[in-house]
């Protein structure tokens, strides 16, 4: 399923600022080597090791666009991009630009990347439809053009090569099935959502009503529907999430589809002697240290996550490597959604490392001590 809106992480300003520079990303792998800055660069994308599947042997210019680049979620899933690319020999040179959150830059850096004369193009397109003309001139071009993760209209084919979606009702459904087994009588229910009107929270909420309404529980949705406006933002989720607990005596699962954003309100519980409640929401080392040093105080704390994705962008690098190299195309070019931590089983136990960086994201292929040098 195609989602139009896709967050742009805030993260807590604790540790990490909040505009990293895309430059950061030169910290990255040495397989990557090379630097980035936000106007794009190059980078050498050799790897050594055996060659995947998805790599041909026609060598290839790849370029990569963003439309906003600065925060550390964006920060791991560009530099987790670079690593995929760098599984492949045949990738010759990777190139990145930052649209730092203007649309014309974002259109131009593709324009741009087309002049350069790269072979194949992965584009994380925020501004949505506004970034299909120039899609369209990239394919029309003869580049290999692989949109992801937000839709930017068009029709795979026509207006580019192939959109790598992912269906984030399948988090919803995850979350719900959750719920269902620790509450199966019903509950209240908090969902904390992005901006207002964004489909991946409302995507995610369908999921999660698709489960949890035909289960016969008695579950209420308490807050504004289909989910509390946040913006991902951290000091609105705060916000939004401490005037809740202000005004609902009982509140038994809180949903965030940006986990860590919710940690800072949460101790409110606890300063009007209650229990902090389950939690169903995306994972970050943040959310799961806090839970492991608040379980103990608090018996009806629970935590489950999903994946927060940040691997989304290896498939997208997949499938537009195996198009321009010829390589062996991938299967599916849908991202799963992935449970990543269960509290009530020993099967995904939390993960939590509390010499690693807030703004962390475990579920990530990339390792935590490797994201942690891109958030310096």
């Amino acid at each position: 399923m195609k989602g139009t809106t896709s967050m742009n992480r805030t993260p807590r300003a604790t540790r990490v600022l909040a505009t990293v520079g895309a430059g950061a990303l030169g910290l990255t792998l040495a397989a990557c080597g090379g630097s980035d800055s936000s106007s794009g660069s190059s980078t050498s994308a050799s790897g050594g090791g055996d060659v995947p599947s998805w790599c041909g042997d026609k060598d290839i210019v790849l370029g990569m666009t963003d439309g906003f680049g600065g925060n550390s979620w964006r920060l791991v899933t560009t530099a987790s991009a670079k690593d995929e690319a760098s599984k492949c020999p045949a990738v010759t040179d990777f190139e990145y630009a930052d649209g730092q959150g203007d649309t014309q830059k974002a259109i131009s850096d593709i324009q741009g990347m087309v002049a350069k004369g790269v072979n194949a193009l992965v584009v994380f397109p925020d501004a949505g439809e506004a970034i299909l003309p120039a899609l369209r001139s990239a394919h029309d071009a003869g580049v290999v053009t692989v949109p992801y993760r937000v839709d930017p209209g068009g029709e795979d084919g026509k207006d580019y090569d192939v959109f790598v979606d992912t269906d984030f009702s399948d988090a919803g459904r995850l979350w719900g099935n959750w719920i269902k087994k620790i509450l199966p009588d019903g509950g209240n229910i908090l969902f904390l959502g992005g901006p207002a009107g964004n489909s991946q929270s409302r995507d995610e909420a369908d999921g999660l009503h698709e489960v949890l309404d035909a289960s016969g529980g008695d579950y209420n949705y308490i807050g504004e529907q289909p989910f509390e406006v946040t913006n991902w933002d951290p000091a609105l989720t705060q916000k939004v999430l401490t005037s809740a607990i202000a005004q609902n005596d009982k509140i038994d699962v809180i949903v965030s589809d940006f986990g860590p954003a919710i940690v800072g309100a949460l101790p409110v519980f606890e300063q009007s002697g209650r229990s902090i409640p389950a939690i169903a929401a995306s994972d970050g080392n943040v959310l799961s240290c806090f839970y492991e040093d608040h379980k103990a105080k608090n018996p009806d704390m629970k935590l489950f996550t999903v994946s927060t994705q940040n691997d989304h962008s290896r498939l997208a690098i997949d499938e537009a490597v195996a198009r321009a190299t010829g390589g062996e195309v991938p299967k599916s070019s849908t991202y799963p959604s992935s449970v990543f931590e269960d509290s009530t089983t020993k099967n995904k136990p939390v993960e939590c490392k509390p010499d690693l960086p807030d703004d962390v994201y475990l579920s990530a292929q990339m390792p935590g001590s490797e994201q942690a040098k891109l958030l310096k």
